[in-house]
C-alpha cells in the first residue's frame, strides 16, 4: 500500500530558508500544518556538507529562526574580535537547528520533517527505496531551495583535473598534508580556507591565491546587532551613495568610512557579493602575496595552472584547495506568492530574517490576495557586481519601507532578533539610537535614489 502525505503546506528544505519560514508560520497561524522535505536526514540544509571549520560570518543573533536565539547574545571577551558578537561554528549551527526542531517545531504536532525524500514536479519519492509518497496539499507547496547555495563539498571544481594533480574541496584541506597550496576562488570559502591554513603555522610563501576577480567585504565591526551600530552604517551608506559618481566610487568612500573592505588597495574589486571579515583575517589575508590574476582557471595539471590568460607554474606537489562554487544563486527573481510560494530575500541580505517575514506574513495574511502580499514583500536578488550591489540595496530599502509601514509587521520586525535593524522599546532612547535613527532618516530618500543612479549605470 502506498504511504500518503495530507498537509496543509509542503515546504520543500529543511535548512535556514525553509526552517525560519515553518518557524514563523506555525507561530502565528494556530491552524496551519507543515511538512518539511529533504534529501538529507536532518533540518539544517548545506551546514550539515559545510567545512569543519566554518563559522557564520555574521554574528549569530541575526540566524536562524524568530522563535529561539542562536547562541546566547554573546559579546566576545577574548580572541580577535574582542567586543563582537559571537559567530557560530558548524557543530553549534547543525546542533541548533535539531534543537529547533525536536524542542520548538515537532511538540506543537502541527510540522513533520521528511528526511531522505525528495519532492520534484509533483512527485514525492523516498530516496532510500525509490517509492512515491502520494502527497495532498490542502493549500501551498513552499519552495524553500530556490536560493540555495552551491558548495564545493558537492559540487565538483568547474576546472578540469588532469592525472596526478592533487585537488580537494574546502573541507578537504585539514586532511592532506603538503609544502604548498593553490587555493581557487575569492568568495568567503576561499578566505576561510587561507586563514585557516595560516593559523595551523603554514608560511604565507607557501600558499598561490587564484582570484578571477577581487572581492570588496563588509568589515564584520558594522554588521553587529546593536541598533547603533547598524543603523549608524546604514546612514553613513545613504550619505555616501547621495554624492558617489559611480558604484566603484560608493565603494572606495564606504571603505574610507570603515565599512568596506578589499584585499589589495592597488586593486579595483570586480566583485561585492560583501559577505563579512574580520580586521584581523584581512591582516593574515594580506600576507599572501602570491596572487594569480589571469582569468578563470581551467585546467590543473601536476606542477602547471592554465588560466584563461595563460600558464602558471606552481610546485609539482601543490594541493590545490577547490573554493570555487557558485555559491549563493542569482536566478530571476519570481514572484514570492505565485504557483508556489517561493522563498526569497525581501530586504538586501539577512535570508533567515527574509524567510520569517514570509512567515510571518503568510500565517497572518489569510485574506489578502497573493498580488498584495507581493506588494508588500517584493523580492530582493542577490548581486555580484558593485553595480548589482547598489541597485540591490536600493530596491531592498524600498521594499523595508512598504513591510514596514503594516503597524503589525512592524512591530514584529522590531520584536525579532534575525532583524539587524530592529529597535526594540527599551533601545530607542539611547542617545547613540537617536543618532543613528535621525541620520539614516536624514539621508534615507537621496541616499536610495543615489543607489539606484548608481545601479542603473553601466558597469
Amino acid at each position: 500500500m502506498a504511504r500518503s502525505v495530507e498537509t496543509d503546506y509542503l515546504v520543500v528544505g529543511a535548512g535556514a530558508a525553509g526552517m525560519a519560514f515553518v518557524d514563523a508560520l506555525v507561530d502565528h497561524d494556530p491552524t496551519a500544518h507543515a511538512t518539511l522535505v529533504d534529501r538529507r536526514t536532518a533540518p539544517g540544509g548545506h551546514w550539515l556538507d559545510a567545512y569543519p571549520y566554518v563559522r557564520l560570518h555574521q554574528a549569530s543573533q541575526l540566524y536562524g529562526v524568530a522563535s529561539t536565539r542562536l547562541g546566547g547574545g554573546r559579546v566576545q571577551t577574548d580572541g580577535p574580535e574582542v567586543g563582537l558578537h559571537e559567530r557560530a561554528t558548524r557543530p553549534e549551527i547543525c546542533d541548533y537547528y535539531a534543537r529547533v526542531l525536536a524542542d520548538r517545531l515537532l511538540p506543537t504536532d502541527r510540522v513533520t520533517l521528511l528526511g531522505g525524500h525528495e519532492y520534484h514536479d509533483g512527485r514525492l519519492v523516498e530516496l532510500a527505496t525509490g517509492r512515491e509518497v502520494d502527497v495532498a496539499v490542502r493549500r501551498r507547496v513552499v519552495d524553500a531551495r530556490f536560493l540555495a547555495p552551491e558548495i564545493p563539498a558537492l559540487s565538483p571544481p568547474p576546472f578540469d583535473v588532469e592525472d596526478g594533480a592533487r585537488v580537494v574541496p574546502a573541507g578537504g584541506v585539514g586532511e592532506v598534508e603538503a609544502d604548498a597550496y593553490v587555493v581557487v576562488g575569492a568568495g568567503k570559502t576561499a578566505t576561510d580556507a587561507i586563514v585557516w591554513l595560516l593559523r595551523q603555522g603554514l608560511d604565507p610563501d607557501a600558499i598561490t591565491w587564484v582570484r578571477s576577480a577581487d572581492p570588496w567585504m563588509f568589515d564584520r565591526a558594522v554588521i553587529q546587532p546593536d541598533p547603533a551600530v547598524f543603523l549608524a552604517m546604514a546612514g553613513s551608506l545613504m550619505a555616501a551613495a547621495e554624492v558617489a559618481s559611480s558604484a566603484d566610487d560608493l565603494f572606495v568612500r564606504l571603505e574610507a568610512e570603515g565599512i568596506m573592505v578589499r584585499i589589495d588597495q592597488g586593486v579595483r574589486p570586480r566583485m561585492a557579493r560583501t559577505p563579512t571579515l574580520g580586521r584581523w583575517e584581512l591582516d593574515l589575508l594580506r600576507t599572501v602575496t602570491q596572487v594569480v590574476r589571469r582569468g578563470h582557471l581551467h585546467r590543473v595539471t601536476p606542477g602547471k595552472l592554465e588560466l584563461d590568460e595563460g600558464a602558471v607554474a606552481v610546485p609539482r606537489g601543490a594541493v590545490v584547495v577547490h573554493c570555487a562554487a557558485y555559491g549563493l544563486p542569482q536566478p530571476p527573481p519570481v514572484p514570492i506568492w505565485g504557483e508556489h510560494l517561493t522563498v526569497q530575500a525581501v530586504r538586501a541580505g539577512f535570508p533567515c530574517f527574509a524567510a520569517a517575514l514570509v512567515g510571518y506574513v503568510e500565517g497572518t495574511r489569510h485574506d489578502r490576495s497573493d498580488e498584495e502580499k507581493n506588494a508588500l514583500c517584493p523580492p530582493t536578488p542577490y548581486w555580484r557586481t558593485p553595480t548589482d550591489w547598489s541597485a540591490l540595496q536600493a530596491r531592498g530599502a524600498r521594499g523595508t519601507a512598504r513591510f514596514m509601514r503594516e503597524p503589525d509587521v512592524a512591530q514584529w520586525a522590531h520584536s525579532v532578533l534575525l532583524n539587524p535593524a530592529r529597535v526594540p522599546p527599551e533601545e530607542a532612547a539611547r542617545p547613540e539610537v537617536r543618532d543613528a535613527v535621525a541620520r539614516y532618516t536624514q539621508h534615507a530618500a537621496a541616499g536610495i535614489a543615489g543607489l539606484e543612479r548608481l545601479g542603473a549605470a553601466p558597469a
